[in-house]
């Protein structure tokens, strides 16, 4: 599980300092963690555009219906920043393993919540205040599935590496979409659409509580042992109250958020935004356009590890700056690809997906160095939920609601906001860090 200093013995407790943590194992336990949540999370967006505007809302036409399910879609990253700040007051009281038990069992339960949920046509409104509420739950389990990990290994990788270390956890990303969105394809290659809309689209959510058991023992199996509780203890990687913590270290927290703006912007716009566009203004087959998008997910997790040895090579913050400017260089292209009839379509995704690795494995982090030891662990956490918040949780509501409304050029106009974003608050970060 860990490797030990030869200086330590075996029965001397006082010298349990020496114990090393391998960066391997955190990654290990990194990546299970990640890809299980945003494996959750990507099956609920997936519904949201393709199932949940039929089953939950038949009583609207089909765009008013998928703006209203982008809206309960948005709920979670409103609640994870809330949830974040409970689990930590979970954590301090009762420790980082119950926290972990607990937010990962509210998961669970949420998301087989939403798989035995009955449609408009059982319920009525119910079902969809149901849906809103389950949401919610999700959102404050994410925020308190936060165990410090990736924070952990940053620390303990080698100082000429760090960019390769913290790539690593953006893995699960691209995992778990590839996951859900194949289960998706399977589900509509296989139903007819009305046992899709009864049944089908249950089995997803029902996958998806099955592995957030599997990466609960997973993860609880490394938080929990003695040498990374240990070390974690002595890295400080403790929670801090939040008011202390916007006190000391505030504008951090924004620059943060901001700083993986152009990324996040970026997630959803081609994972979710794009399936909601093809099946409302395009003849084109979900399943075959699904596939496009697993494959433009393999591309992007290529690019996450790519991302690790430029960033390693040119540094992380100038790396998620060049990759700004490259989403920016995109958004002009962007809405000319998607008017492009399937084969535009299919090279938006694609190199979407390139520039989302390249600039999502570096997203995370990139100024954490900014909190010092005392703050790190609140502050990546509340740094990351915030950036999800600002960045990618209205993304489809806002993208979708534009460019049915207005035109696709608002979906460029979208993009090169966020890549502003990010180079506004590197600039700003570089400057704070030159003065002082």
């Amino acid at each position: 599980m860990s490797t030990i200093s030869p200086t330590r013995s075996t029965h001397d407790h006082g010298t349990k300092a020496d114990a090393d943590v391998a960066p391997g194992e955190i990654a290990v336990g990194v990546v299970i963690g990640r890809a299980s949540e945003y494996f959750d999370f990507f099956v609920f967006g997936i519904a949201s555009a393709l199932v949940f505007p039929a089953v939950f809302f038949p009583f609207m036409d089909r765009l008013q219906g998928t703006l209203w399910s982008f809206a309960l879609f948005a709920l979670a990253f409103v609640a994870r920043p809330l949830g974040t700040v409970l689990f930590m007051a979970l954590q301090a009281r009762w420790g980082r393993g119950v926290k972990l038990t607990i937010s990962l069992f509210l998961l669970g339960t949420a998301t087989a919540g939403i798989a035995f949920l009955p449609g408009y046509g059982t319920l009525g409104g119910t079902a969809i205040v149901l849906l809103a509420l389950f949401r919610v739950l999700q959102g404050l389990a994410m925020g308190g599935s936060w165990d410090g990990l990736p924070s952990l290994l940053a620390l303990n990788a080698p100082k000429d590496r760090r960019g390769w270390y913290a790539m690593l956890g953006q893995l699960g990303a691209p995992v778990g979409f590839i996951v859900a969105a194949g289960v998706f394809a399977f589900l509509y290659a296989s139903l007819e659409p009305a046992d899709l809309l009864s049944w089908g689209w249950r089995y997803p959510f029902f996958v998806a509580f099955a592995i957030n058991v599997v990466a609960l023992f997973a993860r609880l199996r490394i938080v929990v042992a003695e040498e990374y509780q240990h070390r974690m203890g002595e890295l400080e990687l403790e929670p801090t109250p939040v008011r202390e913590l916007f006190r000391a270290k505030g504008r951090h927290v924004v620059i943060g958020a901001f700083a993986a703006l152009a990324s996040y912007a970026l997630f959803h716009i081609v994972t979710i935004f794009p399936l909601s566009w093809i099946l409302l203004y395009s003849q084109q087959s979900i399943v075959s356009f699904l596939i496009v998008q697993i494959v433009g997910a393999f591309i992007a997790a290529g690019a996450i590890v790519a991302s690790g040895v430029i960033a390693d090579r040119f540094g992380r913050a100038r790396t998620l700056g060049a990759l700004a400017v490259g989403i920016a260089m995109f958004s002009g292209f962007a809405p000319t690809l998607m008017e492009g009839g399937p084969i535009g379509q299919g090279a938006f995704i694609l190199v979407g997906f390139a520039l989302l690795g390249l600039s999502y494995g570096q997203a995370a982090g990139a100024v954490t160095a900014n909190f010092g030891q005392r703050y790190r662990y609140t502050g990546a956490a509340l740094t990351s939920d915030l950036a999800w918040l600002i960045g990618a949780a209205f993304a489809p509501l806002v993208a979708l609601g534009l460019c049915a409304n207005f035109g696709l050029a608002w979906l460029g106009a979208y993009l090169l906001s966020g890549a502003l974003g990010t180079l506004v608050a590197l600039g700003i970060n570089r400057a704070m860090n030159y003065k002082s």
